[in-house]
């Protein structure tokens, strides 16, 4: 068999293993018809899938600006061997640079060393990480547990709230326990029909009104959105959601979901990235293709959990309060070495800075015009106003104030400047997950980011959203 062939073969050669294990579980009873033929869909057919993956790419970020190498998922890198086109195929993960073209951070912060040699900082590289299929028995697996388990829940939920005020307590409490151990007794989807039979002489109108809720609860194989996914490493959260705002434009259609988290201190692994669910499917039929976009410094901290991660998902002992804190402990030295990147590039913008607003006097253009870019997925317009008002309040008190500038400035150019700058923290810098962090304030640019950062968790915990 050629090479150019063997991919292919052994896609197909997958494609019906993975439909005859769906088969058996059918037969076995573990998963009903509705979730077998969902299951066939995205499991049938896997190199057409994996094209319309590499459209999405290329239609996002153009051709791969580096070879494109196997990618070693116990190492958590790349390998060192160059792969050809035919070899690459959705059984198998790889890795591969792309470049983000019209990045708003692209060229802006650099080093400079002795004898004028630049180091850029920041790049406008993006590493993507193509993952391989996933695996048919931990779909099965997730599909009739966890996501199960939450589509009871809020089947129960909906019952609760819908009758609560309308049937007797007992009836209610008994109609709780009938539905658990219908779901129990076997795998169900239609979760209407069942509480339909198990409530005698509802009113038509509450009995429209409780179907209409239930049917928007998603069905447990519709949760399985990570059949085909990739990650996106990027250097800065406004680069990634330039390429979040990129997918909307080129394909509004397609979006099912936009998750952006990076800002999300309130869930139990402190976990920080963003999150687009396409639907890559055809003839109208859905199939979801997961991107997860992070940056790598977090990137580089969430490796250290995987362990961590499997044993609890693995376990079914619930004492897993050491691990979930080590876990969030890993992920919030993430957040810091993430932040101490980001004061980095506020004390290269704030050298330059100076210059523009002399570059640009009595002109209406800035050098900074458009960066970072403006975006709708950061905190709220309120934050920035709070902020606003006890930023000029220090300013005009000499708390801050420009000293190493090329002329004297007014001070609304000073405004503009530290006012800019607090934009930028907020637009490129994480919340930390409980208190505050302070770096060292032996420079204006690290003063400016514990000011800011003070503000951020005073609005989260004024807004309830910290403990």
């Amino acid at each position: 068999m050629s090479e150019t062939t063997d991919a292919l073969a052994r896609t197909r050669a997958k494609d019906a293993e993975n439909l005859a294990v769906i088969d058996a579980a059918l037969g076995a009873g573990r998963i009903n018809s509705a979730a077998a033929d969902y299951l066939r869909l995205v499991y049938s057919d896997g190199m057409d899938w994996f094209r319309e993956v590499f459209h999405v790419l290329g239609k996002c970020l153009g051709a791969p600006k580096a070879e494109v190498v196997p990618y070693d998922t116990t190492t958590n890198s790349g390998k060192d061997v160059n792969m050809k086109i035919a070899d690459i195929n959705p059984l198998e993960s790889y890795l591969v640079q792309h470049r983000l073209d019209v990045d708003p951070m692209r060229n802006q912060f650099f080093t400079s060393h002795e004898k004028y040699q630049i180091d850029l900082s920041v790049s406008s590289i993006v590493t993507v990480i193509v993952g391989a299929q996933k695996n048919i028995n931990r779909a099965i697996d997730k599909i009739t547990g966890k996501y199960y388990t939450r589509f009871l829940n809020s089947v129960l939920d909906v019952v609760n709230n819908t009758l609560n005020a309308k049937v007797n307590p007992e009836i209610l409490s008994k109609l709780e326990t009938n539905i658990r151990e219908q779901f129990a007794a076997k795998y169900i989807t239609d979760a209407a029909a069942l509480v339909l039979d198990l409530v005698d002489d509802l009113d038509k109108d509450l009995a429209v009104e409780l179907v209409r809720r239930l049917d928007k609860i998603p069905q447990p194989h519709r949760c399985l959105s990570d059949v085909w996914r990739i990650k996106c490493l990027f250097d800065l959260i406004p680069q990634a959601r330039t390429f979040i705002e990129r997918l909307q434009e080129i394909m509004p259609d397609r979006i099912l979901e936009i998750r952006d988290k990076f800002y999300d201190i309130n869930n139990p692994r402190n976990y920080r990235d963003s999150k687009i669910i396409l639907n890559i499917g055809k003839n109208g039929n859905v199939v979801p293709m997961e991107i997860i976009c992070q940056v790598r410094k977090f990137f580089e901290a969430e490796i250290l959990t995987h362990a961590n991660y499997e044993t609890i998902r693995k376990s079914d002992d619930a004492n897993h309060i050491d691990k979930e804190r080590e876990s969030c402990n890993y992920m919030e030295s993430g957040v810091r070495q993430y932040n101490l990147m980001i004061i980095e590039c506020l004390q290269d913008l704030f050298e330059r800075v100076g210059w523009n607003i002399l570059y640009s006097r009595d002109q209406d253009i800035s050098m900074f015009e458009g960066f970072p870019k403006n975006c709708n997925l950061y905190y709220p317009q309120k934050l920035m106003e709070q902020i606003r008002a006890k930023l000029f309040l220090a300013i005009e008190n000499e708390i801050f104030h420009m000293t190493q500038v090329p002329a004297k400035l007014t001070r609304e150019q000073e405004n503009q400047i530290f006012l800019y700058m607090a934009r930028f923290i907020l637009v490129a810098a994480m919340p930390y997950s409980q208190t505050n962090w302070d770096v060292p304030d032996d420079t204006m640019p690290r003063k400016l980011f514990n000011f800011v950062m003070k503000e951020v968790q005073r609005y989260y915990k004024n807004n309830c959203l910290v403990e």
